[in-house]
C-alpha cells in the first residue's frame, strides 16, 4: 500500500498525519555558516575552491559569456525551444495583469497622500542544477522580475564538471530577460548574491528554490544583510476528491508531486459516505501501473512512504483540514469544485477540475510555481510582480492640512512622551502668526 489511509481521524492523529517531514536544520546550519563567511571574507577565490569541491567543477571564470549563450541555444532542441516560449508567453501575459496601479488620494483639505511604486534595483534568481535543471523556473522568476522593470536581474546556478551551464536554463534566462548568468551553485551562490564578490554583484532580494543547504543559507543572509523570497521547504500537494473523480487522475497528480524530491508530501482528501475502500483501491491501482514505468524510483518510494490518504464525511471537513495544512498546490477535483474554492483560505495555488493538473501550473497555464509550503501559504503568497516591487507612501501638506492635524499630533505626542514630535509641529505653526 503506498499511501497510508485514514477515515475520519481524530484529532490526535490528524494532527500527526498532517504534520510535514523533518528536516534537521542543525546538521546543516554550522556548515552553511562557515560556506557564508568564507565567501564573505575571500570573495571569488573562496567560490572557485567551493565550486571544485562541490560541483567539480575547475572555472576560470564565473560569469557566463555572450559566446556561452549563444552556443547555448544551439544546443536546446526546436521542440523544447517552443515549449518554453510558449510557456512564458503565457506567463507574461498573467504576470502584466498584475501590475499595480499606484494610489493617489486626499483624505482631508490640504492633505494629499499617495504611493510611489518602484522596482527593486538588483535582485538574484538562484536556479538548481543536478537531477532536474529546473528552467521553468528561470522563467517563473525572471519574467516578473522583468515586468516590474527590475534594472538588473541576475541568475546564479551550478555549473557541471565540465564547467558548463545546462542549455536549457540558459536558453530560459535569455527568453527571460537575464542579464547577467554566474556559474555557482549551493550555499556559495547564496553568499555570492548577499555579501557580492569581485565577480558577482551583490542584490537587494534573493529568489529561488534549492536543497537545504541553500534554503539554510537563505534563511541566514535573510536574517544579516538581504531579504529573501520566502521561507521554503520541500514541495507538497493535496487533492481533495470525490468518488465521481478519475482515480487514474488522481494517482498521476499525487504521483507528479512526489516526484521532486524524498522529502515531497502528496496527500489526498476523500469525500465518502462510506470508507473509501473501493475508491483508495483504484487510486493504488493506478499508482502501482504507473510506477513501473517512472524513473526517480527512490524519491517516489520515500516521498510515498510519509504521504496519506484521508476518507472524510462532507465537503466542509475536506476544506477545514485543507486549510488547516495549507497546502503548496491545492487540487480540488471534485464534482463541484467551486463550491470547495469559496472556502479555501489557505494555499499557494489552486488547481480546478479534473484537467487542472499540478503540471499545468508547474510549467505553463501562467500562474507562478514558485509558492510557500511548509504550512507558510497560512500568512504567504506566492511569488509575484508584487515580489519585485517596493511601494513607498508619499504625503504632501500644506499649512491649511497641517492646521487640521496639529492639536492631533501635538496630544498623541505628549501622550507618548516624545516632546520634539510636538515641537516639529508648534515651531511651523508659529511661523504662520
Amino acid at each position: 500500500m503506498y499511501l497510508e489511509r485514514n477515515v475520519e481521524p481524530d484529532e490526535q492523529t490528524l494532527e500527526v498525519i498532517l504534520r510535514r517531514v523533518a528536516i534537521d536544520r542543525q546538521g546543516v546550519r554550522e556548515t552553511v555558516r562557515t560556506v557564508l563567511e568564507q565567501v564573505r571574507t575571500e570573495g571569488d577565490a573562496a567560490l572557485f575552491a567551493l565550486e571544485k569541491r562541490f560541483d567539480k567543477a575547475d572555472l576560470s571564470s564565473l560569469r557566463v559569456g555572450d559566446d556561452e549563450m549563444r552556443e547555448a541555444e544551439g544546443l536546446v532542441d526546436d521542440e523544447l525551444k517552443i515549449a518554453v516560449r510558449h510557456a512564458a508567453s503565457n506567463i507574461r501575459t498573467f504576470h502584466e495583469a498584475q501590475t499595480p496601479v499606484p494610489e493617489r488620494i486626499t483624505v482631508e483639505p490640504g492633505i494629499e497622500l499617495s504611493r510611489k511604486i518602484v522596482p527593486i534595483q538588483s535582485v538574484g534568481l538562484y536556479i538548481p542544477g543536478g537531477t532536474a535543471p529546473l528552467f521553468s523556473t528561470v522563467l517563473m522568476l525572471s519574467i516578473p522580475a522583468h515586468v516590474a522593470g527590475c534594472p538588473r536581474i541576475v541568475l546564479a546556478t551550478p555549473p557541471g564538471p565540465d564547467g558548463k551551464v545546462n542549455p536549457a536554463i540558459l536558453f530560459a534566462a535569455s527568453v527571460g530577460g537575464v542579464g547577467e548568468v554566474y556559474k555557482v551553485g549551493g550555499a556559495q551562490a547564496i553568499a555570492a548574491l548577499a555579501y557580492g564578490t569581485e565577480s558577482v554583484p551583490k542584490v537587494d532580494k534573493i529568489f529561488g528554490p534549492g536543497n537545504r543547504f541553500v534554503m539554510e543559507a537563505k534563511l541566514q543572509v535573510s536574517s544579516e544583510v538581504c531579504a529573501i523570497d520566502m521561507p521554503a521547504g520541500p514541495s507538497e500537494v493535496m487533492v481533495i476528491a470525490d468518488t465521481g473523480s478519475d482515480p487514474v487522475f488522481v494517482a498521476s497528480d499525487l504521483l507528479s508531486q512526489a516526484e521532486h524530491g524524498p522529502d515531497s508530501q502528496a496527500m489526498l482528501l476523500l469525500i465518502d459516505d462510506g470508507d473509501g475502500i473501493p475508491f483508495l483501491d483504484a487510486v493504488e491501482n493506478a499508482i502501482r501501473a504507473e510506477m513501473v514505468r517512472l524513473p526517480r524510483q527512490e524519491y517516489l518510494a520515500s516521498s510515498l512512504s510519509h504521504s496519506h490518504a484521508i476518507v472524510v464525511r462532507s465537503q466542509e471537513r475536506a476544506v477545514e483540514i485543507a486549510n488547516r495544512y495549507a497546502p503548496e498546490h491545492l487540487i480540488i477535483n471534485t464534482a463541484d469544485p467551486e463550491a470547495i474554492l469559496g472556502n479555501v483560505v489557505s494555499a499557494g495555488s489552486v488547481f480546478l477540475g479534473p484537467y487542472s493538473c499540478e503540471s499545468a501550473g508547474d510549467y505553463a497555464s501562467g500562474t507562478n510555481h514558485t509558492l510557500p509550503t511548509s504550512g507558510w501559504a497560512r500568512s504567504n503568497s506566492g511569488v509575484s510582480v508584487d515580489s519585485f516591487l517596493k511601494k513607498i507612501t508619499v504625503q504632501k501638506l500644506s499649512r491649511g492640512g497641517l492646521e487640521s492635524l496639529a492639536g492631533t499630533i501635538e496630544t498623541m505626542a505628549s501622550g507618548e512622551r516624545l516632546l520634539a514630535h510636538r515641537i516639529a509641529v508648534e515651531v511651523r505653526m508659529e511661523a504662520g502668526k
